[in-house]
């Protein structure tokens, strides 16, 4: 009789799977953005969510638009749709970069950030959110 237990484990992912996956999903959604306007309506691009229940807008709102200008050379454009997003950008980029070289090594890597540093982000992120609503 077969084991129960060994039946339900699953072989382990590569370590590689998770970053390749994410940047699969980002190349796909910046394929449909570099073609889909988002300064104009009428396109399927999902609405923020935090915005649609309160009207604020969010650190974040903007984004999708920044990327667009992006994409098409507008820095200026990119700048006044989200500044904290276009400055953090690059962060965030080399930490999937890290992520993915790890991980074609065949080693798990997580990012680790100290208490102070979560709390930074967070007060840097609320304060943006803040400033944005109020200028």
């Amino acid at each position: 009789m077969a084991d129960p237990v060994a039946a339900r484990r699953v072989a382990p992912r590569h370590p590689a799977a998770a970053p390749l996956a994410v940047l699969a999903a980002g190349t796909a959604g910046a394929g449909y953005l570099y073609v889909t306007d988002p300064h104009e309506p009428g396109h399927l691009l999902p609405a923020c969510p935090f915005r649609y229940l309160t009207g604020l807008l969010c650190p974040a709102c903007g984004g999708t638009r920044m990327v667009y200008d992006l994409m098409h050379g507008h820095f200026a454009a990119a700048w006044h749709d989200n500044r904290m997003l276009l400055l953090a950008a690059p962060f965030a980029l080399a930490l999937l970069a890290r992520w993915m070289v790890h991980g074609l090594r065949g080693r798990r890597w997580r990012p680790e950030l100290k208490p102070r540093t979560q709390a930074l982000v967070l007060l840097t992120a609320v304060a943006w959110a803040v400033l944005r609503n109020v200028v």
